[in-house]
């Protein structure tokens, strides 16, 4: 079976009660317009795949050949475009919507999107460090510390996790459940949270 992926946008977060009346967290995803734009195939590229596109554009502020990408597929102009793997795209057309409709509740599905930036932060908040010493007159609540050995070997190994720029990476967040569909809203609400901020680019692939 084709682990289908389609383009979206984080939403807010909010609760839905489930059959037992518990509140269960949710983070919703605006899904309603996913395209396909263009098929890649084993037979002529070497290997499978979709081009999707999310998004109005206007085509005089877009590249030359993104615009001629929209244009050969005989789709409106799209904002984004990008390319997502799959077992088969014999059964795909460009121009082919691509919504809410191809999850149903209780699916699971891994979201990939991209942290929010956080911009140059210290070793506490990037990577948890305990600390320095608290009381007893010390000054160094925080900061670095030692960061290696002496002499030998002369120098901080690879790896050493130090202060610097923390946030803005690709991350997935794997088995996730869809908990809700929306088709006339075009959204999907799945369970937990997600990476980015709200209206951000996400993907969220089928795990079957």
């Amino acid at each position: 079976m084709n682990k289908l992926s389609v383009l979206g946008r984080k939403g807010e977060m909010t609760q839905i009660y489930d059959e037992q009346g518990r509140a269960v967290p949710a983070t919703a995803v605006d899904v309603g317009d996913c395209v396909v734009v263009g098929l890649r195939t084993g037979k002529k590229h070497g290997y499978e795949a979709l081009q999707l596109g999310m998004g109005r554009a206007n085509p005089r502020r877009l590249k030359k050949p993104h615009a001629g990408i929209c244009r050969k597929a005989g789709v409106e102009p799209v904002a984004i475009l990008r390319e997502v793997r799959i077992e088969s795209s014999a059964e795909y057309r460009p121009g082919q919507k691509l919504g809410p409709e191809v999850f149903s509740v209780g699916d699971k599905v891994d979201v990939t999107g991209t942290t929010r930036g956080r911009g140059f932060s210290g070793g506490v908040r990037r990577w948890g460090w305990h600390g320095g010493p608290k009381t007893h007159g010390s000054m160094t609540h925080r900061r670095v510390g030692s960061a290696g050995a002496g002499t030998t070997p002369g120098r901080i190994l690879p790896g050493r996790t130090m202060p610097g720029h923390y946030g803005v990476e690709r991350v997935t967040i794997r088995r996730l459940r869809v908990v809700k569909v929306e088709p006339e809203s075009g959204r999907v609400y799945v369970n937990g949270a997600i990476p980015g901020h709200s209206g951000s680019l996400v993907v969220v692939r089928k795990r079957a």
